[in-house]
């Protein structure tokens, strides 16, 4: 996976939270839980990243984390019909289960976008609760 296929994926996402605030009551409803999943697979991702730009050493553990959770939120998401963002998702749990070859220096791009996701998250989430 590439650093622009990862910038893909978040804006999948982004645009996915921008038009569930026009879905129906119960889309929202469904949507709800994975929302909130995806707040927590950008906040992990979040908190690598700074490890990683700040000079810290790669972690298997950390990756083995990411993995896990961006494959969670892939099935979550599928299961709720959303099957394109759902494999974009499951590429990105791939993607840290063997980010060798990674180029980092599309890493503060990437806090950006991952900021903007958290942010319109947290905003839908709460306009759904």
């Amino acid at each position: 996976m590439t650093a622009s296929e990862l910038i893909g994926v978040l804006t999948h996402v982004k645009r996915w939270i921008s038009n569930l605030r026009r879905a129906g009551k119960e889309r929202k409803a469904e949507s709800r839980k994975a929302l909130r999943s995806v707040i927590l697979a950008v906040r992990e991702t979040q908190v690598y990243i700074r490890h990683t730009t700040d000079g810290g050493k790669k972690s298997i553990k950390t990756e083995k984390a990411l993995s896990l959770r961006w494959t969670e939120l892939s099935f979550e998401l599928e299961d709720i019909g959303l099957i394109r963002l759902g494999n974009k998702c499951s590429i990105t749990g791939k993607y840290w289960a063997n980010p060798d070859g990674i180029d980092y220096s599309f890493l503060p791009e990437l806090a950006d976008k991952l900021n903007e996701i958290e942010q319109l998250s947290v905003m839908a989430d709460r306009e759904n609760s």
